[in-house]
Order: structure tokens, then C-alpha cells, then sequence
């Protein structure tokens, strides 16, 4: 169902593809930023990226559980880290590895920026996933 391409001519990338193919008549999912906030709306993990991205990725499989998919469909996302530090970068990007979800290896991209939404925030990941279809995963 999901076609991962590396580009042979490109250099290979660590932990990721560079594309990812979808059969059309395929269900997708867009989902928006999962934030590192608690059921309360109270932020996880103040000041701590590492935290923050743990409980980015809880509230991904959360909003990738209410559509009928998981970590294992996701296709692309985008990995946003307030800072100018690759470091910083680096230590999200190993929670992201850790929770499975680069696994497929799926298309991302991991991006420093100034600021998110909400005070004090310092990861947020957009993704698209499939959304399976369990008769046809049955046949």
C-alpha cells in the first residue's frame, strides 16, 4: 500500500525516505500540529524540547488512533524545533526515532523556527498517514 523510495542518486538519507508513494482510491489523513499539551490543555515538559516531543508524538498516535490509522501509516511530516541549534534538533529528532515513527522510514523534514503557538512551545509535527482500510488489509 505505501511505496518508500530512496533516490539512488541522492545521498542516502539517515533515517527517512525521500518520497513516499500512494496508490490512488487510498484513504489519507492530514493532520494538524499535535502540540505538546496535556488533556487539560496544560504544556508537558516547559523548557525541555526532548519532553516535549515525547508528548508530541503521544498526542500524534492519539490523533492518528481517532481516524483509524497509527505511527506505521504516516507518510510525511514535518518536524518544527524552536531553535538554531542542530543539537537541539538532533535530540528531537532521536525521540522521533525512538518512538517508531521513522520506522517505515517515512518522508520528513525537520525545520528550527522562531516560535509556535503557544507559550512556551518548542516541538510541534504535522503528518500526513493512510488510513487503512481493514477489509482490504484481510484479503
Amino acid at each position: 500500500m505505501i511505496q518508500r523510495v530512496t533516490a539512488p542518486a541522492l545521498f542516502p538519507p539517515p533515517t527517512y525516505s525521500h518520497a513516499s508513494v500512494v496508490e490512488a482510491g487510498t484513504k489519507l489523513a492530514f493532520l494538524a500540529g499535535s502540540v505538546p499539551l496535556d488533556g487539560q490543555g496544560n504544556l508537558v515538559g516547559e523548557g525541555d524540547p526532548a519532553r516535549q516531543a515525547e508528548q508530541v508524538i503521544a498526542n500524534l498516535r492519539e490523533q492518528l488512533r481517532s481516524v483509524g490509522s497509527d505511527l506505521e501509516h504516516v507518510l510525511a511530516t514535518d518536524v518544527y524545533v524552536v531553535s538554531s541549534e542542530p543539537a537541539v534538533l538532533s535530540t528531537v529528532w532521536e525521540v522521533v526515532e525512538a518512538s517508531g515513527l521513522s520506522a517505515g522510514p517515512h518522508s520528513s523534514t525537520l525545520i528550527g523556527v522562531a516560535c509556535l503557538g503557544y507559550t512556551g512551545q518548542l516541538v510541534e509535527i504535522t503528518a500526513t498517514a493512510v488510513v487503512p482500510d481493514p477489509e482490504k488489509e484481510t484479503r
